[in-house]
């Protein structure tokens, strides 16, 4: 038996076409605020994972003991991005080049992997942030559009009973204009959300873009064939 009366009353009595945008905010919701609760859970974990990485790479004694300190949260980013330098500087440094020539490589080649490995990064920690921007644009078109839907339903009711009492139209009314609240209770924490986690994430690349530099100069002050301390003695 479906209610006369109440919010539940009117998503079951409105018509089919203001149903189906109905379902569809639900899962639009559903989908949003799984991406929320996961996303928060993830860049808390990472950031402090940068955090203290960055901190422990900064303290250790030399380049060596920082990419070991670091490297000891295997899933922090700032591990695998150490890591990918640390793989292109070896091979570097086996490669049969002079040494004018590696040296001067150096500095170039390692700033453009670590430029692809903070990329990399970023890329895959702002997975799924596009959809909470489309929940946020879309969300409010999308009940407006069942807005409409109900409203030329209700006016043609109006039509085929011949009477504008209000009784008559309100009812048609109200359940449309429910799709536009709903629209707007989905953008909403969605907008609020995408926000948050955007100036998380450009926390977290902050630390990746620092690290990165304090890898480079490590490695020119530390490494005597990149630095050139050999040549001077």
């Amino acid at each position: 038996m479906i209610p006369e009366s109440g919010f539940l009353g009117m998503i079951l009595g409105a018509t089919l076409g203001v149903q189906i945008v109905l379902v569809f905010l639900a899962l639009m919701s559903m989908w949003s605020w799984a991406i929320i609760v996961h996303k928060l859970i993830v860049y808390r974990r990472v950031k402090g994972q940068v955090e203290r990485g960055y901190e422990a790479f900064s303290d250790a004694e030399d380049l060596a003991c920082g990419l070991q300190s670091v490297g000891r949260e295997e899933d922090s980013p700032l591990a695998r991005v150490g890591l990918l330098a640390m793989q292109s500087f070896r091979k570097l440094e086996l490669a049969d080049v002079a040494p004018d020539r590696k040296r001067m490589l150096a500095s170039d080649t390692l700033r453009r992997v670590l430029r692809r490995g903070v990329s990399a990064e970023m890329k895959h920690l702002s997975s799924s942030l596009s959809f909470l921007a489309t929940c946020a644009n879309a969300a409010p078109f999308i009940g407006l559009f069942g807005t409409v839907w109900g409203i030329m339903h209700a006016f043609h009711s109006i039509g085929l009973s011949q009477s504008a009492a209000l009784a008559t139209v309100a009812p048609g009314i109200s359940e449309a204009l429910v799709t536009t609240a709903i629209g707007l209770v989905v953008a909403i924490p969605a907008t609020i959300a995408y926000n948050f986690l955007l100036s998380e994430l450009g926390e977290v690349e902050t630390e990746l873009v620092n690290f990165a530099g304090a890898f480079l100069n490590r490695v020119e002050r530390e490494v005597s064939w990149a630095s050139g301390s050999e040549r001077s003695r």
